[in-house]
């Protein structure tokens, strides 16, 4: 089946409901949504906890509510979701070929917006050594497995790890704990976790070596910051964080990507180098909350109208990189209008130094108050890339620590 719609959006998750919300709102035509899971709103679904913000009374929303909403407003705009639908591959510029319970189909648009998000790097992609026993699990997994069975430990196990320090790990932990789990432990290479693990002993500076138990997990072999070996005894082990962009589309279509996030390289209207495709959300850099990436939605959906009514396709612009020890920044191409930088630091980094350069030439130099760590990011203003040269080389933002 051959079709053709206005918008395409691929992933259903906050920041492409975002998109497709106000695309559909502001009369954008057909604005259709394709998610290959069997129910729209994204991890945010499966997170039963506060911190998505609020409703009309100013009570807290938690994850599955505010993915209901999300769809919902998605909906009531006048966009189309469906869902149990996968993006396979590209068949022209801005054409996709599409698998759908329905059968085949081949969907051309006048814009394609790229919200795939990310996931976290499985036990095979970091590398822990040992056989493939049951009870190894990532964060989404648990919180899937959570969703569909209820929380029992007779579907989870009943001694868990958990791997990492920040709050997706408190998350975890959490998870654990309501299905009746005995959490050992928590094992972080952080020289000391980012949040409070109440009750639970948390080993810092650790790395799981090796996983052991053939058929089921039997323990995990960690590896203190000294150098001395242990083994915790456990069933479940938890591998949190370390966020990954789903960017297989991206690749597939040739987009460049960022060397430190591993997503697709965009301008500050999440535009890509190829005209009409746009990506957005975590896609772009692994994980930020769900109300930023769906901020970021409503961003976009500003540069697809401007496409849809015919503006031209910006030139390349400048190129923005992180060094020294930050992990990354976005966007990673800088143009005509100044626009805000999001960066994150590779480690703890206390009242830092940053610098913007160009061509060896310091464009803004400022320190920051408080503290930048791993797990969260920090948005410098527009001001921070007033004076960048159009026609100059590329633009570095780098930090080193105050005294």
């Amino acid at each position: 089946m051959n079709r053709t719609v206005d918008v395409l959006v691929v992933g259903a998750g906050p920041a492409g409901l975002a998109t497709a919300a106000r695309l559909a709102a502001a009369g954008a035509g057909r604005v259709e949504v394709l998610e290959r899971e069997a129910a729209a709103g994204g991890v945010p679904r499966h997170c039963a906890r506060p911190g998505f913000g609020a409703d009309g009374l100013g009570r807290p929303v938690d994850g599955p509510a505010y993915a209901r909403r999300a769809v919902r407003e998605a909906l009531r705009a006048g966009a189309v979701v469906r869902t149990g639908v996968s993006a396979t591959g590209w068949a022209g510029p801005l054409t996709l070929d599409v698998t759908a319970p329905t059968g085949l189909e081949r969907i051309r648009a006048r814009a394609v917006v790229l919200a795939t998000g990310a996931r976290e790097r499985p036990r095979s992609a970091r590398l822990v050594p040992g056989t493939r026993p049951a009870g190894v699990l990532t964060t989404g997994e648990l919180q899937r497995i959570v969703a569909r069975s209820g929380a029992g430990r007779e579907h989870i196990g009943r001694r868990a790890v958990v791997v990492g320090g920040d709050p997706v790990a408190r998350g975890a932990v959490g998870t654990l704990r309501a299905a009746g789990v005995d959490v050992t432990a928590v094992v972080t290479g952080l020289p000391s976790p980012a949040v409070a693990f109440a009750g639970v002993p948390v080993l810092t500076g650790a790395v799981v070596t090796e996983l052991l138990g053939r058929g089921r997990l039997t323990g995990v072999a960690v590896r203190g910051g000294d150098g001395r070996a242990a083994v915790l005894r456990c069933d479940t082990v938890v591998f949190t964080g370390d966020w990954i962009p789903d960017h297989e589309l991206a690749r597939a279509r040739g987009l460049p990507l960022a060397p430190g996030t591993r997503g697709p390289v965009t301008d500050h209207g999440f535009r890509t180098t190829r005209p009409g495709i746009f990506a957005v959300g975590n896609l772009l850099r692994g994980v930020e909350p769900a109300l930023a990436a769906a901020a970021e939605g409503r961003t976009a959906a500003g540069a697809v109208l401007e496409r849809l009514a015919g503006r031209p396709w910006p030139s390349a612009g400048v190129p923005v990189t992180a060094e020294g020890p930050l992990r990354w920044v976005t966007p990673g191409l800088l143009g005509a209008e100044a626009a805000p930088l999001l960066v994150r630091p590779e480690r703890r980094l206390v009242r830092p130094v940053l610098t913007l350069a160009q061509n060896g030439t310091v464009l803004r130099r400022e320190r920051l108050s408080g503290t930048l760590v791993p797990w969260r990011s920090v948005r410098l203003g527009a001001h921070w890339t007033h004076g960048v040269d159009l026609t100059g080389g590329p633009v570095t933002v780098d930090a080193e620590e105050g005294p």
